[in-house]
């Protein structure tokens, strides 16, 4: 599979900016909040593959898919992941430096970066989780990575066909704390980065700061919306463009 080969929607016009979505809901639910931006910058929204029209991969993986996104970055872009998303974003952002324009990434899942004792339990719970793929239902699976991520998103009684699809995808893909960044790699690529986290979990709040330290990033929090940062709206996009457009302006 190639990045060309996934489900795109372009909307905008001005400097790109890739986003990549996370588990369980494509890029329309998870950067909905976000088509606003359209009025001063490309948005390239992906679907992972399986989502949308994107076609499935055996089995969904963040190293796997880190090639397409690096490929969808083109001659240089911006590039925004949230949750598994931002995983993969920073593994795409390792891939091919020289495209990158900044990297964002909001409570990306790479929960052995925080290396606490609550930390560890959250990976441990979220093993049995997957462990038990095969004995539950979406719905359950759903449920229970919600409430483990603190997710501000709802879930219906009934799960509508593409939700059930993104369950189904999630409770088979790679657990996103199986890899290791490559910190030092990114670190020396000079980009700006900014990492984001919601304010509610202590876990998340330590991925983030270890993560900046190690990046050398910019460092900010939105409340209100516990994991689902994006899900802020105007918060969120406010940082974002301040943060995209410094970069622009060369004042970053």
């Amino acid at each position: 599979m190639r990045g060309a080969d996934l489900d795109v929607e372009r909307l905008g016009e001005g400097p790109p900016v890739l986003f990549v979505p996370g588990s369980v809901v494509g890029a329309d639910l998870t950067w909905r909040r976000q088509r606003e931006l359209g009025r001063s910058w490309t948005l390239v929204f992906p679907n992972r593959p399986g989502f949308g029209d994107s076609p499935p991969l055996p089995r969904n993986d963040f190293e796997a898919e880190a090639p397409l996104f690096a490929e969808l970055l083109g001659d240089g872009a911006h590039l925004v992941g949230h949750s598994y998303g931002a995983v993969i974003a920073l593994y795409a952002a390792a891939l091919r430096p020289e495209a990158v324009l900044s990297l964002t990434v909001s409570e990306p899942g790479t929960l052995q970066l925080a290396g606490t004792p609550e930390a560890a339990e959250m990976i441990a719970n979220g093993e049995r989780l997957y462990a038990a793929a095969d004995s539950i239902t979406p719905l359950d699976f759903v449920r229970m990575f919600r409430f483990g991520a603190n997710s501000a998103r709802e879930t219906p009684s009934e799960l509508p066909e593409s939700l059930r699809r993104g369950a189904e995808l999630a409770m088979r893909e790679r657990p996103p704390w199986e890899g290791q960044v490559p910190l030092d790699r990114l670190a020396a690529a000079g980009f700006p980065v900014l990492v984001v986290s919601g304010g509610h979990s202590p876990v998340f709040e330590a991925v983030c700061d270890r993560l900046a330290e190690a990046l050398g990033a910019e460092r900010a929090t939105i409340e209100g919306k516990g994991h689902s940062v994006p899900e802020t709206g105007d918060p969120y996009n406010r940082l974002l463009e301040r943060f995209l457009t410094s970069q622009r302006s060369g004042s970053g």
